[in-house]
């Protein structure tokens, strides 16, 4: 009877607490999935510290759901498709997140998405995947972009050489979705435009020695190389050893080359005035907002991806937020209400204004520091591409290509 009693007891207390104590908040855990390791570490820092600060930010304003804004890393490599999938797949059926900011390259955003996100209806949004094969990807409508696809940004590449009486190029890019991607649609745009392609060549990642690579892409003639390849990989390495061959005058960088870990070993004067380009943030009223942010919290506010990856960690809160619950099924939909006009207006920070609004039923419109999100029917946006140039040995941003 004694322990009959204190089981009693105890039971009642326990119904008490539980009628006295509010609901457990809820909170969401979001994956932040990039190449930390691999020919792209030197990027991943900046664009995981960015989409950080975003989390910060809601947290610092009462958080998601009635919870924190927790998140998960993962990497994913970039150069390893299988290692991506891993990653994605230990972050949803064993880390529990409900949405992933990443991956940062296309095959293993495509990867990722294939094995682990789409099967498990978890929501992707890239702030760098930039390959036209991401947007052919059967997904649900569960994979999204932060930043244009190449189809555009390889016309923008075709129009600024031309611009810059450059009427003849040897193409070497890296042999996986976004060299092949970023490839064909320069080379097409670049034919069309009555420029000539001598040489369009595909080299394999890891390689020492791309020497004989070279040697063919010489042999057709041009001295203005384009190499489409990542800055502490393949890039670094083919750069490297053009410059000791002397078969060529002008050096161009794809995206995968704006990093300053481009330049290690190599002399200044020899690459001095290269040129390139990478996705820069749009015009829009999150633009400055984003950038005084991330200079306040010591970040660059014009990293490469920075702001991307940023606005893709706040607009997946917003949806949570919008969608009312961690659910999986219907964030989609959710993530494009907060990013679509119309809607008012909310720029990066600006947590507890979109979750008042919110709350009172009304519509938002994202607006983040990487231009506006007005996603399409394959989840991509429009973007702005950026000249860059390397002077005094680093790259430096000279403003909007066209």
């Amino acid at each position: 009877m004694r322990h009959l009693k204190t089981a009693l007891t105890a039971a009642v207390a326990a119904t008490a607490l539980s009628a006295a104590s509010p609901a457990m908040a809820e909170g969401v855990n979001i994956g932040i999935m990039f190449g930390f390791t691999g020919p792209l570490e030197t990027l991943s820092p900046p664009m995981g510290d960015a989409a950080k600060l975003a989390l910060q930010h809601i947290n610092e304003q009462g958080g998601v759901l009635g919870g924190e804004a927790k998140y998960t890393i993962g990497d994913s490599t970039c150069a390893d498709a299988t290692a991506a999938a891993n990653a994605a797949d230990r972050l949803i059926n064993a880390d529990g997140v409900d949405a992933i900011v990443g991956a940062m390259c296309s095959g293993a955003t495509i990867s990722a998405a294939n094995t682990a996100a789409i099967p498990a209806g978890v929501v992707m949004i890239s702030p760098s995947a930039s390959s036209p094969a991401v947007t052919t990807v059967e997904d649900n409508d569960l994979l999204f972009r932060a930043g244009p696809s190449d189809s555009y940004q390889g016309e923008v590449v075709a129009r600024l050489l031309l611009a810059k009486g450059i009427n003849d190029i040897a193409i070497t890019y890296v042999n996986n979705d976004y060299g092949k991607g970023f490839a064909d649609a320069l080379a097409a745009a670049y034919t069309a435009g009555g420029g000539d392609v001598t040489v369009n060549e595909a080299h394999e990642e890891g390689k020492s020695d791309y020497r004989a690579e070279l040697g063919s892409l010489a042999a057709g003639g041009s001295a203005n190389l384009v190499v489409l390849a990542y800055a502490s990989g393949s890039g670094q390495t083919i750069l490297r050893q053009a410059i000791e061959s002397g078969d060529f005058e002008v050096y161009f960088g794809g995206d995968g080359m704006i990093a300053d870990a481009l330049l290690t070993g190599i002399d200044a004067a020899d690459v001095e005035g290269m040129i390139g380009t990478r996705q820069g943030r749009a015009d829009s009223a999150g633009t400055q907002v984003y950038a005084d942010l991330a200079t306040a919290a010591g970040q660059d506010p014009i990293a490469a991806f920075g702001a991307q990856s940023y606005d893709a960690a706040f607009m997946l809160a917003l949806a949570f937020e919008k969608h009312g619950s961690t659910d999986r099924e219907g964030l989609n939909k959710a993530l494009r209400e907060i990013a679509t006009a119309p809607g008012e207006v909310i720029v990066p920070g600006e947590w507890a204004k979109a979750k008042a609004l919110i709350a009172e039923g009304k519509d938002i419109n994202y607006e983040g520091g990487g231009g506006s999100h007005e996603f399409d029917e394959a989840g991509d946006v429009a973007g702005v591409i950026v000249e860059m140039a390397v002077q005094g040995g680093t790259w430096v941003e000279l403003g909007q290509a066209k």
